[in-house]
């Protein structure tokens, strides 16, 4: 893999800089997220969206989910932001929780779908590291750093890539084990739970009365 930086050594705010550095000069990157590594590029640079999906192995028309900084970065986005939809991302963001919503019309992206599915998967994540880098890179496309079904990398040992694949690397150890995020898919007709994971349906529905599961 690229070139590897110990994210329990030096500043915080360089290695944030070099990340930002190499997603804007068209790189993919490793990155820690709360219980696993992950491939990340810039959002808007479609060919290197691609790059990542092929390193993955993903199925034609496999979107990458989006991470982002901020809400407001988020309303930026999305083009449709209801009150039940703002009130989850106040309540659960930044953290586990994962929401599919419906992008704002003509965006400069391709996250692999050929904007065609009219959703995207979006979070503001806990880990530090990965949070810090998106307020300071705006949006960005992320996706597991472990071939298609196969378990997410708790370590760098586990991911399988060579040295031209990804630029950077950022080793924050062996993650701890944890529940996966919350998916919940919402819009103008109600707010739908996807995938129970770190947030239970019960937590949702204090937010959402109205919330249903799969």
């Amino acid at each position: 893999m690229g070139k590897n930086f110990d994210l329990k050594k030096g500043e915080l705010i360089r290695h944030v800089n070099k990340a930002a550095t190499a997603i804007a000069d068209g790189f993919i990157i490793v990155i820690p997220l709360e219980h696993s590594y992950a491939f990340v590029c810039d959002a808007f640079r479609a060919d290197t969206v691609r790059a990542m999906h092929v390193l993955r192995g993903d199925p034609l028309f496999t979107a990458a989910q989006v991470m982002v900084g901020s809400i407001k970065t988020t309303e930026g986005i999305i083009r449709e932001i209801t009150p039940e939809i703002k009130g989850l991302m106040k309540e659960f963001w930044p953290g586990m929780v994962s929401l599919n919503l419906r992008p704002q019309r003509g965006l400069n992206w391709d996250l692999g779908d050929d904007n065609e599915l009219d959703r995207v998967s979006v979070r503001i994540p806990r880990a530090k590291f990965a949070k810090a880098l998106a307020a300071q890179t705006g949006p960005l496309a992320i996706a597991s750093a472990a071939r298609f079904g196969m378990a997410p990398p708790k370590s760098l040992k586990d991911i399988s890539v060579s040295d031209s694949d990804v630029a950077l690397t950022f080793d924050n150890g062996t993650l701890r084990k944890g529940p996966l995020s919350t998916v919940i898919e919402a819009d103008e007709t109600g707010v739908r739970v996807l995938r129970i994971g770190a947030v239970s349906l019960d937590d949702i529905q204090t937010i959402v009365p109205g919330a249903t599961g799969e």
